[in-house]
């Protein structure tokens, strides 16, 4: 049950600033199908009232953007706060209350996008105001980017944006939910698409058609073996869990009934890279593979073809030891420990375009994506302080 009204004003007076903000930005539904503007209009004019200017990348077609500001001085070394405004359907999912309605109960705040990752911008914005107040020496940048769930489509156009006009900053904090403990390494992920077109003729007669369900599955199989290879030799001092780049088949569809030969078969494979394995060459290699499979299939059916396109493609993030980022981090939180994370993140865009970068953020991945998602209130804290303690620094 919902805590009454004293208790919870009880529980949240010292973060209630922040509690509001995150209660203002879940009750924007930007699921990555949809728009976002609504909220980063609201973001925009937050911003604006307290005499902050923001600027919009917007997405191709208008309907999405991406938004940076900078608080403070326009000076390099200040620090980029990134977040990322989308979150993920809620569909089919079994949920005890309205998922864009904050609902605060035993010690948590429900609500999608509590966890990942709507706390960590809200409590950045709702503490603005200390912000402008503390006379920083050094900036904050705000970053806030679209479809970040969907494959880190909005971040590119924004950090190429935030290179050519923000004075260069010392470090990028991606707010990833990891209960406020330094994550210095991810891995990436390449999502990839791969569709054979073959020939249909009557089941009967294979030999004058050419499969494409079953060259898929070749194809399919090959890839089983190369997540073989990397699964029996993993490095020793991997910090994955697993410690090895995953390469998985995850959606396949083809035929049309068993007494046809299918001349369509589509599947959509992941690849998760640890760093130092470039996924690159394993492209290449399936390319390689398919080409010649390919040509297998024309012998019989010359249309045959095979086409492979790159659906998402997000870098790790390398560990850089002694980085800025990771250093601030390290004075701000007290943590000495080193995280490493399976998932991918726009990290490692931050990264490759040449910022010191860490994640850190409040609450936790395994609350991401579930029904009735949620953040305790020792998060929200947790997060309230990390963000005083930079404000603090950055002023010093």
């Amino acid at each position: 049950m919902a805590q009454g009204p004293a208790a919870s004003a009880s529980a949240t007076d010292d973060i209630q600033p922040c509690v509001e903000m995150i209660r203002h930005l879940v009750g924007f539904d930007t699921t990555s199908r949809d728009s976002n503007l609504p909220l980063i209009h609201f973001v925009r004019d937050h911003l604006a009232a307290q005499g902050v200017a923001a600027t919009l990348v917007p997405n191709a077609d208008g309907t999405k953007a991406n938004l940076f500001a900078t608080i403070g001085p326009a000076v390099p070394g200040g620090v980029v706060l990134s977040g990322h405004t989308d979150v993920v359907p809620v569909d089919d999912q079994a949920w005890d209350s309205d998922p864009f309605t904050l609902t605060e109960r035993d010690g948590r705040l429900v609500g999608r996008g509590t966890a990942d990752m709507k706390s960590f911008p809200a409590i950045a914005l709702a503490l603005v105001p200390e912000m402008l107040a503390a006379g920083l020496k050094r900036p904050i940048h705000l970053a806030l980017s679209y479809d970040e769930e969907v494959g880190c489509f909005g971040a590119p156009a924004m950090i190429q944006e935030m290179k050519r006009t923000v004075p260069t900053p010392q470090a990028v904090i991606v707010g990833e939910p990891t209960d406020m403990r330094i994550v210095g390494t991810t891995k990436g992920i390449d999502v990839i698409r791969t569709t054979v077109t073959g020939r249909e003729v009557h089941s009967s007669m294979p030999h004058h058609g050419a499969s494409a369900v079953m060259n898929a599955a070749t194809l399919v199989h090959w890839l089983s073996r190369r997540a073989a290879e990397r699964a029996a030799g993993p490095s020793p001092d991997c910090p994955f869990d697993p410690p090895w780049t995953t390469i998985t088949c995850d959606v396949i569809e083809g035929g049309t009934a068993h007494n046809i030969i299918s001349k369509t078969c589509t599947f959509i494979w992941t690849v998760r890279a640890v760093p130092g394995d470039d996924p690159a060459v394993l492209r290449q290699a399936f390319l390689a593979q398919a080409a010649r499979l390919e040509a297998d299939m024309q012998r019989a059916a010359p249309e045959a073809r095979i086409a492979t396109t790159i659906l998402a493609s997000v870098p790790a993030m390398r560990h850089v030891p002694d980085s800025e980022a990771e250093r601030l981090a390290r004075a701000l939180t007290g943590d000495n420990g080193l995280g490493a994370v399976a998932f991918a993140a726009e990290a490692g865009l931050f990264q490759d375009a040449g910022f010191p970068t860490v994640m850190c953020g409040p609450g936790s991945m395994a609350q991401a994506h579930q029904p009735n998602e949620s953040i305790t209130l020792d998060q929200v804290r947790a997060g309230t302080v990390f963000m005083r303690r930079l404000i603090e620094h950055l002023a010093g």
